[in-house]
C-alpha cells in the first residue's frame, strides 16, 4: 500500500483550484474565474484527489458539483493554507514597501543627544507601519548585541579601538570634538580652535580614570597625558561639574546642541585625524531588511544635516 502523502507534497495550486471550485460549485464557473479552460480545472482536482489517496472530492453532478464528506473535511484545511500563504504575501509586501515589519536598533548615548532622535522622527513619519525599538548602550555592548542577532543594526563610534573587522559599516560622520570650560575661563571666547595641550595642567572631567580608549585619546595624540580629577559618566553631570568650575571635558559634536549657557566650548585643533568616526553598524553577511536599509538612509541625510550645520 503506498504510503500517504505528507503535507509537503500537496500543491498549493490544487487547494486554490479546490477552493475556487467549492465555492461555485461548478469545474465550469471556477474556470471561467481563474481564466483557465475547465479541463484544466479538472486535472487539478484529479491530482489533488490522487495525492489525497483517491477519494473523490466532489460529486459530479448534471448541473455542476456537490462537496463529498471528503471535500467537506477538506474545506477548512485548505482554506487555512491558501489563507496563511495570502498572508505572508502580504507582510512581504509591507516588509518591501517598508510599510510593516520591525526595525531593531542600538545607538551610544552621544548619538541619541541629535543624530538618533531626528533620524526616528523622519524615519517614523516615512514608514509608520515599521514597529521600531532601540537600546542605549555602549559601543563593544552594542556589537554584541548586533552579533547575537537581538539587533538588526547598531549607531557605533570608533573611539576607544573596539575591533570592527567583522561588520558591514555605513559611515555616517566625522565627529570633531569641543573642550567645555566654565563661561569665565580664559579660553571660552578664543577666536578659533585650540590644541588640547593649552590644558595640559588643568583638571579633566572624564567618562574613565584612564585616557585610553576614551575621548582623551586626542590629548595623548598630542603629548600629555591629562590629570582625571573627576570620572563621570553621564553628560549632564560632567556639564555640571565644569559649570561649577571643577574642571574641564571634551564634548563630541553630536552632544554640542545640549550645551548648558554657563558652559563654553571651544573646538579643538586635532591635525592627525578626527576624533572619531561613526557608522551604522550591521554584520557582514547577514541581508539587511528594507526597513533597515531605509534606516540607514535616514540616519545619513541626517547625519549630513548635522555636519552641514554643527551645533
Amino acid at each position: 500500500m503506498a504510503a500517504m502523502p505528507t503535507s509537503h507534497d500537496l500543491s498549493t495550486l490544487w487547494l486554490r483550484v479546490f477552493l475556487e471550485v467549492a465555492r461555485n460549485g461548478s469545474f465550469t464557473v471556477a474556470a471561467r474565474t481563474l481564466g483557465w479552460t475547465q479541463s484544466a480545472v479538472s486535472r487539478q482536482v484529479s491530482s489533488l484527489e490522487a495525492a489525497l489517496g483517491g477519494a473523490p472530492l466532489f460529486d459530479r453532478l448534471p448541473r455542476g458539483v456537490r462537496l463529498t464528506e471528503a471535500g467537506r473535511v477538506l474545506v477548512p484545511h485548505a482554506e487555512a493554507v491558501v489563507g496563511a500563504l495570502h498572508g505572508a504575501a502580504r507582510e512581504l509586501a509591507a516588509l518591501r514597501e517598508v510599510a510593516g515589519g520591525r526595525l531593531r536598533f542600538g545607538a551610544f548615548a552621544t548619538a541619541d543627544a541629535a543624530l538618533v532622535p531626528r533620524a526616528l522622527a523622519a524615519f517614523r513619519a516615512r514608514h509608520p507601519g515599521v514597529l521600531l525599538t532601540r537600546e542605549e548602550g555602549f559601543t563593544p555592548a552594542l556589537l554584541d548585541r548586533l552579533t547575537a542577532g537581538h539587533l538588526d543594526l547598531a549607531v557605533v563610534s570608533t573611539t576607544g579601538g573596539t575591533p570592527l573587522d567583522a561588520y558591514e559599516l555605513h559611515h555616517l560622520l566625522d565627529e570633531s570634538l569641543y573642550v567645555a570650560v566654565p563661561a569665565d575661563h580664559p579660553l571660552a571666547n578664543h577666536p578659533g580652535p585650540v590644541r588640547l595641550d593649552r590644558l595640559a595642567d588643568a583638571d579633566w572631567i572624564s567618562g574613565g580614570s584612564r585616557p585610553e580608549g576614551t575621548l582623551l585619546d586626542a590629548a595623548l595624540r598630542q603629548g600629555f597625558r591629562p590629570r582625571v580629577a573627576h570620572v563621570v559618566g553621564e553628560w549632564t553631570a560632567k556639564l555640571g561639574y565644569v559649570a561649577a568650575g571643577l574642571g574641564v571635558t571634551l564634548v563630541p559634536a553630536l552632544a554640542a546642541e545640549s550645551v548648558r549657557p554657563d558652559v563654553a566650548l571651544v573646538p579643538v585643533l586635532d591635525e592627525r585625524a578626527p576624533a572619531r568616526a561613526v557608522y551604522a553598524a550591521t554584520v557582514r553577511g547577514r541581508s539587511l531588511s528594507p526597513a533597515a536599509e531605509a534606516f540607514i538612509g535616514v540616519l545619513r541625510e541626517v547625519a549630513a544635516e548635522l555636519t552641514a550645520s554643527p551645533g
